[in-house]
């Protein structure tokens, strides 16, 4: 029980911070970037600082070394290549999931 509390308190507060990999072994997730929000299974902000992001809700903050990120992420060229579409948000306010079902991709 102590652990499952453990484990749900750690993934509803941790931090989302994101590693643009270079290379597409070197990824969790393959992340492509949808030209419109309906086509969306995330909408994503980038945050400024690690402490403006509170868990999986689309806010990201994108970190310079691998060893420091909670998800490693590669950008594909085409959308059938993507495990996520993202689309990015002017406001924080905006973000959120659009298909939950892709949620568990970011834990």
């Amino acid at each position: 029980m102590t652990l499952i509390f453990i484990l749900l308190f750690t993934l509803q507060f941790s931090a989302q911070k994101i590693f643009s990999a270079d290379y597409q072994s070197q990824a969790d997730v393959k992340v492509f970037v949808v030209k419109y929000e309906s086509q969306a299974d995330l909408k994503v902000y980038k945050v400024d600082y690690q402490s403006q992001d509170e868990g999986n809700d689309g806010k990201w903050f994108f970190v310079k070394y691998s060893s420091q990120a909670d998800k490693k992420i590669y950008f594909v060229d085409y959308e059938s290549q993507a495990d996520l579409k993202i689309f990015f948000v002017k406001y924080q306010s905006q973000t959120g999931w659009k298909k939950k079902e892709k949620k568990q991709l970011m834990y």
